[in-house]
Order: structure tokens, then C-alpha cells, then sequence
């Protein structure tokens, strides 16, 4: 694992050339009324186990496991679905009278799970739902999501591909582009995404037994981990240290954090395939670049490793899903970098379930 700690923490990035103008939602109380009346909105679990958090020598090891959310086995069930949930309700937090989406036509690139989402929430709201995958997605995923009534479309052979028809599609069809992601003149829909995510972090804060010292997260655009940092710095203030996982196939955050500015990163396609992204969300990086403490990079063995060592223990994910845990598990060479110890008190979030269900 590699890492570095984050010069730009407390001010932002000193250039903000290039990116999008807007920031994060903190609005947590809008998103819990608006997914109030859902079924299966029931918080996911939380796994305190101490003899897992003695193996890496920590105090306490705090396990988010979204692996059961809603029925779609990741926490980007709270994200799509949402945003499509706040334009039935005309951008409001009120839950009745939603309007008929019949006629409208959601579109998204995705690796699977904000395709799931979209997909479960187009469905909801009688929309309906175009996922463009990449090549090296999961026929399993394709799967899923045409068992939800969408029409998955299969382009390019990385995700950024993918992206791209999508967005050709949506222009000459005029359809809805729900993107996972923030760039200059598309922010609302990732914007309220990462809105949904909220409802995680505002879990965890009533779940936990003591305010953890240290949370790691892991990113591919970065919407996840803006989120949960911003629930993060709303329940414990500036105490926890915030730490960014990255794949070091796909170093965009870091790559970003290195230069000062938005960088896009470069490299080969990684087993963490959810988290494989070269350019982060605009608006995720700019948070993340003044409230993260540091960032690391693990290898596609390192995520491995920590599947494993996760299945041991009864907890079953991918590479992706694990990232953050294994951000921890392979820290031994970084701990005194990182201030981790007997006492350490560490969140991570288990974001999927294994692919095979």
C-alpha cells in the first residue's frame, strides 16, 4: 500500500481549474424523509468484531455492511434510486404525489450497482431505465438488471467508454443521464446521488458504541467516499482521520491530490472493477481534498487479500466492496503515518456482496 498525507486538507485544492462549480450535499434530514415510505429501508448492520480488530492490532474494528441494502447488495441503492425518487417529488423532501415519470427515460453508465439502483428506482416511478456496461462487466450484473426492466447495452471496454455512449445516447435521444458522477455542466443528478449516500454515514453515527479515530473509505469517482466523510465531519467534527482508498490501477483522487489540481489518472483495468474510474467526480474531489486527511493506493493482490481474509471471517464482498478494510489490512508499513494503534478505533464500510449473490 502506498500513501500520502493530504497538503491541501483544511483549504481545498490551491486550483481549481477545469472543475465544476457546486458543492456536496450535507442535506441528510431531506434524504431520510424522502426514503422514509420505501420498504426495505431498514438500516444495514453493523459489524463491531474485536478479535478481527485485534489480527490487525487495533482497538476496534467498525464494519458498515451494505451487502444486504434494499435487496440490491450495495449501498448504491440509496443513490439512483434516490435521485430519481427527488425528481418524482418535484426536488422536494415531501413524499407524496409524485409525479408520472411514464414517459421519461433514465440513462447511466455503470458497472453494475448504480445501474441496479437506477434500474429498481426507474421501475418504482413507472420510468424507464437504459444501462450502458462495459465489456468486462459481469453477464450476471446484465442480468440483474434486465430482471429489473431495464435494457442493458453493452460499450466499450472501460468504464469512461461506457460513459460516453451513454451520453451520446441520452443527446440523441433525449433521454435523462443519471451519472454516479460530477463534471462541468452535469452536477444535479450526481449531486443528489451523493445526496442518498447521506443516509449511510447518519446509520452509522447512531450504530457505533464510540466515535471512531480513524474512517477509510474507498473511491473510484468519489461520491461514496464524499458522502460518508460529510457524515463523517457532521457527527464527529474534524476528530476522525478520513482516509481515501484507491485502486493503483486507477489513482484519479490521488493523481489529483499529487498535482494540486483535477488530474486524470491513467493505468491498466484493475479487479476492482466498481472502483476503476480515471477522472473523479468534480464535486467529490473538491470535498475530499479539504476534508480527507490522507489517501492511499492498494494493488489488485492487496484487495484480493482482503476478500479473503473478510470470508474468513464470515464476511462475503469483492475486491471493490473491501477496498477500505483492505486499506487497513495492509497499513502495517504506513501506521505511524496514519496514527493507528491498540487504541485506534477504525469505520470501514463493506459497500457490496459478492457477485455470485
Amino acid at each position: 500500500m502506498q500513501f500520502q498525507n493530504n497538503p491541501w486538507k483544511g483549504t481545498g485544492l490551491p486550483d481549481l481549474t477545469g472543475l465544476a462549480d457546486g458543492n456536496v450535499s450535507h442535506e441528510v434530514e431531506q434524504a431520510k424523509t424522502l426514503f422514509a415510505p420505501y420498504k426495505g429501508q431498514d438500516p444495514t448492520p453493523l459489524v463491531d468484531d474485536r478479535t478481527m480488530a485485534a489480527e490487525l492490532g487495533l482497538g476496534a474494528l467498525y464494519i458498515k455492511d451494505e451487502s444486504s441494502r434494499m435487496g440490491l447488495g450495495s449501498f448504491k441503492a440509496l443513490g439512483a434510486g434516490y435521485a430519481i425518487a427527488k425528481s418524482a417529488s418535484n426536488g422536494t423532501a415531501e413524499s407524496g404525489n409524485k409525479a408520472d415519470l411514464a414517459d421519461i427515460t433514465f440513462i447511466c453508465a455503470s458497472a453494475g450497482n448504480h445501474g441496479l439502483s437506477m434500474a429498481s428506482g426507474a421501475r418504482r416511478f413507472g420510468a424507464n431505465a437504459v444501462v450502458v456496461i462495459s465489456e468486462t462487466v459481469p453477464e450476471a450484473f446484465a442480468q440483474r438488471l434486465r430482471a429489473l426492466g431495464a435494457d442493458a447495452v453493452r460499450a466499450g471496454k472501460i468504464y469512461e467508454e461506457s460513459m460516453a455512449e451513454a451520453e451520446r445516447l441520452a443527446a440523441e435521444n433525449g433521454w435523462h443521464l443519471l451519472p454516479d458522477s460530477t463534471w462541468p455542466g452535469m452536477t444535479t443528478p450526481g449531486h443528489d446521488v451523493m445526496e442518498g449516500y447521506l443516509i449511510m454515514g447518519d446509520e452509522v453515527a447512531a450504530q457505533v458504541p464510540e466515535p471512531p479515530t480513524h474512517v477509510f473509505l474507498q473511491a473510484g469517482v468519489g461520491g461514496m467516499a464524499a458522502a460518508c466523510a460529510v457524515s463523517a465531519r457532521i457527527a464527529w467534527g474534524g476528530a476522525p482521520q478520513i482516509i481515501i482508498v484507491e485502486p493503483d490501477a486507477a489513482p484519479a483522487l490521488w493523481a489529483s491530490i499529487e498535482a494540486g489540481r483535477l488530474a486524470v489518472g491513467a493505468g491498466p483495468v484493475s479487479n476492482m472493477g466498481r472502483l476503476d474510474c480515471k477522472e473523479p467526480s468534480h464535486l467529490a474531489l473538491k470535498y475530499l481534498a479539504r476534508e480527507a486527511n490522507g489517501f492511499a493506493l492498494i494493488s489488485d493482490d492487496e484487495a484480493s487479500q482482503a476478500v479473503d481474509w473478510l470470508a474468513g471471517h464470515g464476511l462475503k464482498t469483492t475486491p471493490s466492496g473491501g477496498a477500505g478494510i483492505a486499506g487497513v489490512l495492509h497499513a502495517k508499513a504506513n501506521k505511524t503515518a496514519l496514527g493507528l494503534d491498540s487504541a485506534s478505533r477504525v469505520l470501514c464500510y463493506l459497500s457490496e456482496g459478492p457477485e455470485d449473490g
